[in-house]
Parts: C-alpha cells; structure tokens; sequence
C-alpha cells in the first residue's frame, strides 16, 4: 500500500474504529478528509508547503475539506527531532495569524507524551504509520467539544481501552496479525 492509503487505514481501523476520535467517524465518513504527502526533509521545505497546506485549508469550504492530514514518510530522525519540527509548524499558525482558524495535531511511530514512559500505552493515541500534522479548524473542535464528551473524559476512555487491549492488542489492530 501508499503512505496516503497506510494513513486512511489506520484513520478507519485505529481511530475511527475504536472510537479514540468521537469527532472522527462523520468527517471520515463525508469524504471530508484531505491527505498531502510532503517528500521533504528539510525543515525549511517542510515549512513552506505546510504553509501553503493551511492556507488553502482556510480557503477551502469546510464542506469540501474539513481538515488535512498533513503527512511526512521520509522524515527521518527520532521522536525529539520532529517534535522541534512541530513546535516550528506550529509557530507558522501563529505567524500567518491564524491563531483561532487552524490549530495543529501531531503524530509519530514514536509518539510519546512528556509524562509518559516509552513504553506507556498512553502514547498509542498518537502514533501513526508516518510522521504527521493534522491540520484542524478551531471551529470545528469548538463545536466538537460542545456536541460530545468532555476531553478529559475521551482521555479517560481511551487510556482505559488501551490498557484493555494491551500493547499485543494495539498492534494486532494496526498489523492485522
């Protein structure tokens, strides 16, 4: 398979399907989804095409693309690496003043939060096939927020579930083993 098909694979069977995402399911469902591979390696490079990435998000009717999956296969480095990336795309949002329009989530292999031990099953919730941006309308999480569980408690079930299902469990998902 293609880094764009990897990517709506683990969107439908990892998301979508154990639910990590309530938000996920309608917009996955609509088509409203737009996937960009970014060949880049360079952190300028990157930076620009994301750029260009947000601007026609914010130009494009939600109703056509609610969000982007902003996705990098060639990245190489290690989680630190692209967490600096990150924190450079998100400096773009802030720049392009779109602080409030567009917000930015991020995903790795190697995803794993600061409080969290490497091996904690917590980090599960953010580790994808590639290294990825997702690119969100603020609009679109607010009315999210307000139409489903709190965050907290979505944190809550999706801890609970993984511990549940394990790290065996969590592959076996995403290997089809």
């Amino acid at each position: 398979m293609g880094t764009i098909e990897d990517t709506q694979e683990w969107i439908q069977e990892f998301v979508v399907g154990l639910n990590l995402c309530p938000f996920a399911k309608p917009v996955l469902s609509k088509g409203l989804i737009r996937y960009v591979v970014c060949e880049e390696t360079e952190q300028g490079l990157i930076t620009d095409k994301l750029d260009q990435e947000l601007l026609q998000l914010r130009a494009t009717d939600p109703e056509i693309v609610e969000t982007t999956f902003f996705i990098l296969p060639k990245l190489g480095g290690d989680f630190l690496d692209f967490h600096f990336l990150v924190e450079a795309c998100k400096k773009r949002i802030k720049a392009m003043d779109l602080i409030g329009i567009i917000q930015i989530a991020d995903f790795h292999p190697e995803y794993e939060f600061g409080d969290a031990r490497r091996e904690d099953i917590s980090n599960a919730t953010n580790q994808s096939p590639y290294p990825m941006l997702h690119l969100l309308r603020e609009a679109s999480v607010e009315r999210a927020r307000q139409s489903a569980m709190s965050s907290e408690l979505i944190v809550q079930r999706n801890l609970a579930l993984l511990n549940e299902l394990g790290r065996q469990g969590v592959r076996k998902i995403l290997d089809k083993e």
